[in-house]
């Protein structure tokens, strides 16, 4: 039986990833950080007894500071491989943490290989580092030939999540070359699901598109409705991830669907779902949306109503306007298809939140409801 170890297991990435595994047949171990509150929503569902004799999933204590933890956790565990998916990734606050975020997201990537290496694991253990789009800063002169960024396009970091990033990148390469571990990078473009945090820009917009269409909202105040990003569904990605690590080579790869779209849009597709088409008037800081047409009986707005209005404070010192991935090399050297487009990423977002709501709904009027999250 194969062993993995995740960390960060308990975000989107984390608790998809665990499920892709532990349907192969995976022995899954995973470090989540110590908290006064319960932080395993997301893979609560995979979690048996203890105690129970089938139990392949089992989690520790752990933190990307903190060396002699990860060490420990490695030796004990032996991994066959380990993902790096844990992170401070959300890159507008990473302005307002910046030292915090190269101890965990650049320095945290050392330790991991560091141990590997002092464990003597180098020819056992693959490492999967979970790498960022915001690698490329979003420069347009630093795009190939055909207009993406490839494996090949440079870097232009613009935060300090990003540059923080960046030494993740370098070490990962650094150790596969020094010491001939088969490390990899992930460049991961914008990648969501409904199990996104509630504080990213898509989850934000579809949860608060819910709200709006179920009355218990009045509006959403967003940032930069012209930044353009290349949006994918999680599930296809930890699929890619598992893919990098099966391969005969150790190598770095770009994860991305090559189509790019606006906030804007995004928000645009979100109302679409729920019958709400939408009138976006003014520029910058002064645009809105409003209410045009309710074609959904369920769900009736008054028409002109401000959804949306832009908020200055969302605005990031540095902005990046545009990413676009080029996932050739993942489609032409090991036949990675993503399943799911823009379309149906929306949709799976929006189902999942319009119940959620619902049941938020229901509990505010008095209710009691046994929903889960994950039906």
């Amino acid at each position: 039986m194969k062993v993995a170890l995740i960390t960060g297991i308990t975000g989107q990435d984390g608790s998809y990833l665990a499920e892709l595994l532990l349907e192969k047949g995976y022995m899954v171990h995973g470090i989540k950080r110590r908290s006064s509150l319960f932080n395993t929503d997301r893979i609560d569902h995979l979690y048996q007894d203890p105690h129970h004799p089938k139990q392949r999933l089992k989690l520790h204590y752990g933190d990307l500071t903190d060396s002699m933890n990860l060490t420990r956790i490695i030796e004990e565990c032996q991994p066959d491989e380990i993902y790096n998916l844990g992170a401070m990734s959300h890159v507008k606050v990473s302005f307002d943490t910046p030292e915090y975020v190269g101890n965990v997201d650049g320095l945290g990537t050392l330790r991991i290989l560091e141990a590997v290496r002092l464990l003597g694991l180098e020819k056992k253990t693959r490492i999967y580092q979970a790498s960022t789009s915001e690698l490329y800063g979003g420069l347009a002169e630093n795009k190939n030939e055909r207009g993406f960024y490839d494996e090949n396009s440079p870097f232009y970091p613009r935060s300090p999540y990003g540059v923080a990033k960046i030494y993740g990148f370098w070490i990962t390469k650094n150790y596969r070359e020094a010491y001939n571990m088969f490390a990899c990078n992930g460049i991961l473009f914008n990648h969501e699901s409904p199990r996104r945090g509630e504080t990213f820009v898509t989850r934000k917009i579809t949860r608060a598109t819910a709200r709006i269409a179920l009355g218990l909202q009045d509006k959403v105040y967003l940032g930069n409705l012209d930044a353009k990003r290349d949006w994918g569904h999680a599930k296809d990605y930890v699929r890619m991830m598992w893919m990098i690590l099966q391969a005969d080579k150790a190598e770095d790869w770009v994860i991305a669907t090559g189509k790019t779209t606006t906030v804007r849009e995004f928000v645009r597709m979100s109302f679409a779902e729920v019958g709400v088409e939408l009138e976006f008037k003014g520029k910058g800081v002064d645009e809105k949306a409003l209410v045009k047409k309710c074609n959904n009986p369920e769900y009736q707005i008054e028409i002109g109503k401000e959804v949306l209005s832009v908020d200055p404070s969302y605005f990031r010192p540095t902005e990046v306007d545009l990413l676009i991935g080029d996932p050739t090399k993942a489609k032409e050297k090991l036949g990675w298809v993503p399943d799911y487009d823009l379309k149906d990423l929306v949709e799976d977002m929006m189902r999942s939140d319009i119940k959620l709501m619902k049941k938020d709904q229901y509990l505010k009027n008095g209710g009691y409801t046994t929903l889960n999250y994950f039906e």
